[in-house]
Order: C-alpha cells, then structure tokens, then sequence
C-alpha cells in the first residue's frame, strides 16, 4: 500500500504536484499562499511563492513594487530613505529635504562633509575665504557682511595696526591720541616702563609716566626741589618765578603754613608776617 502524501491543509494528495515543505508538514501551493503569502504593502496583493518579495520595517512589497514614492524609480537595489512612511530614492530625498549649498546651489547629500553657519549651508570645499579664495575648513573664520574671512586675511584687510610696532591688533591693546597701540608698545619715552593701566601725561604728543614727566619737563619746588606734577590732587603755590607744593609753602623761621595768608618775600626766603616784623 502507497504511504500518504498529502498536503495539511487541504488533504489532497501531493503526488506530481509541486509543494512547500513547513515546519508543521508539507503544503500544497494554493495552500501555502493562503496561509503563509504575506501581503504586499503597496498592493494589497498577496505575495505568492514564485515572486522575489522585499521587505523594510515589518512591510513587505513585491519586487516590482517595491518604488520611490515620488520618481517611480525601482529600489529593489538602489539605496534608499523613508521620510513619513513614504520610500524615496537618495536623488528624490535629497532633492526634497536636504539643504543646497549657499555657494553653488548643488545639494549637499547626506554624509559628505558640510559647513553650516548662522542658518546656511555650505560644501566643506565650497566655503572659502573672501581675500586668499582658500578653502578654510576647520579653521577660525570671521564673518564680514556677506564675506568671510580666514584669520590671517582678515587681520591683514581690516586689523587695526599699532601706532609703534606696526603690527595688527588681534586683542586688546590702548588707544591713545585716537590712536592703537599694543598695551606692551604703549610706553614710557623716557624709562620705557609701560603705561597700560597706570597714570601717565604728555609732552610733545610723547606719553611719559609722572616720575619721568617730573623729573624732565615739571616745575620744581623751591623749597624741597622735587617735582611738582599735580597729580593725585596736588596743588601748589607760585610767587614770581619759584613755585611751591601746597605743604613745603612754610615761614622759613616758624615753618607756619603761609597758604591763604599773606606773607614777605625776604631774599631766598618767605616769611609771615609775626617773623618779619622781628627783622
């Protein structure tokens, strides 16, 4: 007696007809369609055993189905991106949702290499300096308008230059006279002490510090001959050609203050008017 051969499903024999072995036994072909065929998601249409089915994220498509949403174009081996549920080729996606680059209005595709600044977008060969026309890549830019700039042009185009040295102002330096000045060029022209921060005067538009400016250029007390600058609230009195700090201007015999009070000239000397009288 002939052993059974039948699908089991639908209990027919198998004998001369083609069959899917599963698991759980064999199939005839109407049968496995039935049960097993998934459904394809862009048809609706069962998938049969004798067409190449494809599938992404739990969505299986016959191959011939299996299209861009917007060109048409097969992506049975091209590559691909879903966008809202929809397949797109990379021409399609890119066209659509990538961003163009400001320079030569060619899509950026995804993956290369880009350059984005203040909302725009650039090729990485694309965005290049204003002045030397190099690409800056990596480098530190700076930004002119519509321009922009690699550090080196820009400072060489628009840095100011200090008034000594000569040399471009890339951070904080002194301006003095309307004029830049590197705060290690601003200095003394006498010691060469520097000035940046610290009090100091002129002669002759040439900045001194007040030790110097004193020593060279200030009126000297006739009674302790230092200098006197001014500086720091300091006053003083002048009589003739001689001239005194606020506490040197004394009697030259009681050493009472004469500031403010009436006192006699006495060759060399300065006295009240108490000490004269003794003469």
């Amino acid at each position: 007696m002939t052993e059974c051969f039948d699908c089991d499903n639908c209990k027919e024999s198998l004998y001369g007809r083609k069959y899917i072995q599963m698991d759980n036994g064999p199939y005839c072909i109407p049968c496995y369609d039935a049960h097993f065929a998934n459904t394809c998601d862009e048809c609706k249409e069962l998938i049969g055993h004798d067409c190449r089915e494809l599938y992404y994220e739990d969505r299986h498509y016959h191959e011939h189905c299996f299209r861009c949403f917007r060109c048409d174009r097969s992506l049975a081996d091209e590559p691909f991106t879903c966008q809202d549920e929809e397949l797109l080729c990379n021409d399609c996606y890119c066209s659509e949702f990538s961003s163009k680059c400001i320079a030569c209005e060619k899509t950026v595709m995804p993956g290369s290499r880009k350059l984005e600044y203040n909302g725009q977008t650039w090729h990485e060969h694309c965005f290049i300096c204003s002045s030397c026309q190099q690409p800056i890549g990596s480098r530190s830019f700076i930004p002119d308008q519509k321009d922009y700039y690699c550090v080196p042009c820009y400072e060489s185009k628009f840095a100011p230059r200090c008034t000594r040295c000569k040399k471009t102002l890339t951070k904080g330096g002194v301006t003095y006279r309307d004029e830049p000045w590197h705060k290690e060029c601003f200095v003394c022209t006498g010691c060469k002490t520097p000035l940046a921060g610290q009090q100091f005067t002129s002669q002759d538009d040439n900045p001194y510090c007040i030790k110097c400016f004193g020593n060279l250029y200030a009126k000297k007390c006739s009674a302790c001959t230092k200098p006197i600058t001014g500086f720091g609230g300091g006053k003083y009195v002048s009589f003739e050609d001689r001239h005194w700090h606020h506490n040197c201007f004394n009697c030259a015999r009681c050493n009472t203050s004469l500031v403010g009070k009436g006192f006699i000239p006495d060759n060399d000397e300065i006295l009240c008017r108490d000490c004269s009288s003794d003469l």
